[in-house]
């Protein structure tokens, strides 16, 4: 099994005898997820690790792919005895959420660890006449302009950053990288037939870097998914549409739990 290092930032909130709650984070590094784990923490457990490589953090040898993360985050969740997750995973992070979800449908020592998967603009699929935007080739206003809705609250001036800044940043790019070149997977699109657990996959109409018609395709491709389209957003609809984002998430999350029956047993 994969082996991360011990002491990977990990920010948590709510009560830790509640549903837990895994948050996966993309490109842009875990404070692009910290409202959804302030959000969740009024329900749930929420956790959001920092993957391995961002912010400075090291990343072993034996992580050298998307896959290879979900396998760390499967047996992490194995080993802490959860049942009922939900796992929710914006962009990158989206990716390694499906999968978590594809593996663990392989394999019996995961049966019923996982019990609701939220993609919020995920990347990782490969989808005919829907390219995935090349974002490492584009400056701080090329990316602005493709990841958001109003590319003005996306834009941070390079010029402002400290030299701590700008290297985490360097890092953080290197380690994307390094383990999810291209974006995608071209196998992952017909395993995800095999997931298991109820899906919600969550878009901003106005994403650039993948559009809502790659969402739309990407929902298809798993069985019984639910896809829920926010207004007024781009690749981060949790930063832009904060409670349109919640709306779509909430409901979903609720059914799945009642699904799934008791609280989780812990």
């Amino acid at each position: 099994m994969t082996s991360f290092p011990s002491d990977v930032p990990i920010l948590t909130a709510g009560d830790p005898h509640a549903r837990p709650a895994l948050v996966l984070h993309g490109g842009g590094g875990p404070k692009t997820v910290a409202p959804i784990v302030e959000h969740l923490a009024t329900s749930m457990h929420a956790s959001a690790p920092t993957h391995p490589g961002w912010e400075g953090t090291a990343r072993p040898d034996s992580i050298g792919s998307v896959a290879d993360l979900a396998a760390g985050y499967l047996a992490g969740l194995l080993e802490h005895g959860e049942r009922d997750v939900a796992l929710i995973g914006s962009s990158i992070g989206g990716w390694i959420a499906l999968e978590m979800a594809v593996q663990a449908a392989a394999d019996d020592r995961y049966d019923g660890l996982l019990g609701a998967v939220v993609v919020i603009d995920g990347v990782g699929v490969d989808i005919d006449g829907e390219p995935i935007a090349d974002f490492f080739s584009l400056d701080a206003r090329g990316i602005a302009e493709i990841a958001w809705h109003d590319p003005e609250r996306g834009y941070v001036d390079p010029a402002g950053l400290s030299d701590q800044q700008r290297a985490v940043q360097q890092g953080n790019g290197a380690t994307m990288a390094a383990i999810a070149a291209g974006m995608s997977d071209s196998t992952l699109l017909d395993r995800l037939a095999s997931v298991d657990v109820p899906t919600l996959v969550v878009w901003g109409e106005s994403d650039r870097i993948v559009t809502p018609a790659y969402g739309r395709a990407l929902s298809c491709a798993i069985p019984g998914a639910r896809f829920a389209e926010i207004p007024e957003a781009g690749h981060l609809p949790q930063l832009e549409a904060p409670d349109s984002t919640w709306a779509a998430i909430d409901g979903f999350l609720a059914s799945s739990s009642e699904a799934a029956g008791a609280p989780n047993p812990r």
